[in-house]
C-alpha cells in the first residue's frame, strides 16, 4: 500500500506513511498530517496495535471507528478528506481522523435582524447541521451527502423535509447536482451560478442565507436547502420574489408593521430602478410634466452642468458604485469612515464646480438609500445593476422608452422559474396544503 500511495502523493511533503512491527504482525499506516489530528492516530492506532490489548485484526473489523476500502482507486480520494490508511494482512480499512477547525459561534454579518437570533451558520459543514437539527428537532429531517468539484471535492449537503419536501423540486435539484462537471467549486454563490440553469439571469433564482432561522423556516415550507463546506452560507430552492423582499423582523412585528414595511421595500425598489433613468427623460424630453416652480428650480440648477442629463447621471451613478464598492473592499474599521467623507467632500465639490446639478444629487442619495432596504443582499445587487439597462431607453425615446423597458422587465419576471416553480411572486408566501405533502423515497 505505502508504494503505491508515495507514487501517487510524490509531491506531497505532508504525507506521513508508516510501517509499524509488534510481536505478532506489520501493519502500514498513511495519513496527511496537515489534515488529520495526529492524537486521533496515536490513540485509534499507533496506541492499541503497540500495546497488543488484542488481536489488531479483529478490532479493525469489529470497531465501528474503522471501515474497510476495498477499492484501491478511493486511497488518495481518502486521504486528501483526512481520513487515515491502515494497511493490516492485504486489507485496507480507513479511520476518520481529520482535524476540524473551529472557531467561536459565528455571528451574523450580512442578514441582521433586531428581534430575531443573531447566531449564524458556520463554515464546517458538521456545525451546521448541529445547528439546523438543534432549531429543527424533526424526525423527518433528511440529510444527504454529496461531493462537488473534480479537483476540490468540496462536501455538500442536500437537507429537507422528508414529508413536506416537493418530489419534483428535489429530483431537479439532485438532477442538477448531478449533471455538474467542474473542477472547483468553494462559496454558495459559485454554486447559485453554476446550478441555476441560467447562464445570464438578471435576477437570482435561489435564496442565499446565513441565517439558521429562515433555513428551518424554509424547510417548513417543503424547500431543499443546500449547505457547503468552507462557506457560512446555505442555497434555498426554490425562491420567490417575495421572498427576497421579506426579512426575519416580519415574522415578530405587527401586522400592519409589517406590511407597511413591505409596500416600503417594494417602493424603494421602484425608485433605485426608476429614477435615474425618469429624470433623464423628463429632464430631456418632458420638463412640462413638472409645475413651473420646479421646472425653473431644475433648470437654473443644471444651468452650469456643460453637458447633457444622462451624461450627469452616469457620472453620478459612477461616483456612488465606486463608493459602495470601496465600503465593502476596505478593512472594516475605516471603510465605513473613509466612504462617508469621501461621499460628502466628491458630491459638494462636484455640485460646486458646476460637474453636476445639486438636484441629481439628490436623485444619486435616494438611489443609493432606497437600494440598501432590500434585506436579501444577492437580490439587493441584482437590484442595482437593472437602472442601467433602463437608462438607454430613456436617453433615446424618453418617458416612452421607459415604459418599454419597465414592461420588458416585468415579461421576464413573469416568464422566470426557479426549479420549475413560478418565481415571480410578490403577494406572500407560498401555502403547502396537507394534500401538497408526501413521503418522498429516498435516493
Amino acid at each position: 500500500m505505502l508504494n503505491r500511495i508515495g507514487s501517487i502523493m510524490a509531491e506531497a511533503k505532508d504525507l506521513n506513511t508508516h510501517r509499524l512491527q509488534n510481536k505478532e504482525r506489520i501493519i502500514e499506516l498513511a495519513y496527511i498530517s496537515s489534515l488529520c489530528d495526529e492524537s486521533k492516530v496515536s490513540d485509534f492506532i499507533i496506541v492499541p496495535f503497540m500495546k497488543e490489548e488484542e488481536d489488531f485484526l479483529t478490532m479493525l473489523i469489529h470497531n465501528p471507528n474503522f471501515t474497510e476500502l476495498n477499492d484501491a482507486a478511493k486511497w488518495a480520494d481518502t486521504l486528501l478528506r483526512g481520513f487515515a490508511l491502515i494497511s493490516a494482512e492485504h486489507r485496507v480499512f480507513t479511520l476518520d481522523a481529520a482535524r476540524i477547525i473551529r472557531s467561536a459561534t459565528p455571528q451574523t454579518q450580512v442578514e441582521t435582524a433586531i428581534m430575531g437570533s443573531q447566531i449564524a451558520l458556520s463554515e464546517d459543514l458538521i456545525d451546521s447541521i448541529n445547528i439546523i437539527r438543534n432549531r429543527y428537532p424533526s424526525p423527518e429531517l433528511a440529510v444527504e451527502e454529496t461531493t462537488l468539484g473534480n479537483v476540490s471535492r468540496t462536501r455538500t449537503m442536500l437537507v429537507f423535509d422528508n414529508r413536506r419536501v416537493d418530489p419534483t423540486v428535489l429530483a431537479n435539484v439532485r438532477e442538477s447536482l448531478r449533471k455538474l462537471d467542474v473542477d472547483f467549486v468553494q462559496a454558495a454563490g459559485q454554486l447559485e451560478r453554476l446550478i441555476s440553469g441560467r447562464k445570464h439571469s438578471l435576477f437570482p433564482t435561489m435564496l442565499i442565507t446565513e441565517r439558521p432561522d429562515r433555513v428551518t423556516g424554509s424547510l417548513q415550507a417543503g424547500k431543499v436547502v443546500l449547505l457547503l463546506q468552507g462557506s457560512g452560507f446555505a442555497l434555498i430552492m426554490p425562491a420567490t420574489f417575495f421572498e427576497f423582499m421579506s426579512a426575519v423582523d416580519d415574522e415578530f412585528d405587527s401586522f400592519w408593521m409589517t406590511r407597511f414595511l413591505i409596500i416600503l421595500r417594494y417602493g424603494a425598489i421602484i425608485l433605485t430602478i426608476l429614477l435615474p433613468s425618469l429624470y433623464v427623460a423628463v429632464v430631456s424630453y418632458n420638463p412640462e410634466l413638472f409645475r413651473v416652480q420646479l421646472a425653473f428650480s431644475i433648470a437654473g440648477s443644471r444651468s452650469a452642468v456643460p453637458y447633457p442629463s444622462f451624461i450627469e447621471v452616469m457620472i453620478m451613478l459612477f461616483m456612488i458604485e465606486s463608493l459602495i464598492e470601496a465600503s465593502v473592499r476596505l478593512p472594516k474599521y475605516i471603510g465605513s469612515t473613509a466612504t462617508t467623507v469621501g461621499g460628502l467632500i466628491l458630491g459638494q465639490a462636484a455640485q460646486q464646480a458646476g460637474l453636476v446639478s445639486s438636484i441629481m444629487i439628490i436623485v444619486t442619495s435616494v438611489v443609493a438609500i432606497s437600494n440598501f432596504v432590500v434585506p436579501v443582499n444577492n437580490m439587493s445587487v441584482a437590484i442595482r445593476f437593472l437602472k442601467y439597462p433602463l437608462l438607454v431607453p430613456a436617453i433615446f425615446f424618453g418617458l416612452s422608452g421607459v415604459a418599454v423597458g419597465i414592461f420588458v422587465y416585468l415579461v421576464y419576471l413573469a416568464d422566470l422559474r426557479s426549479f420549475g416553480k413560478p418565481y415571480f411572486r410578490i403577494l406572500g408566501p407560498t401555502k403547502r396544503h396537507k394534500g401538497d405533502i408526501g413521503q418522498v423515497k429516498p435516493s
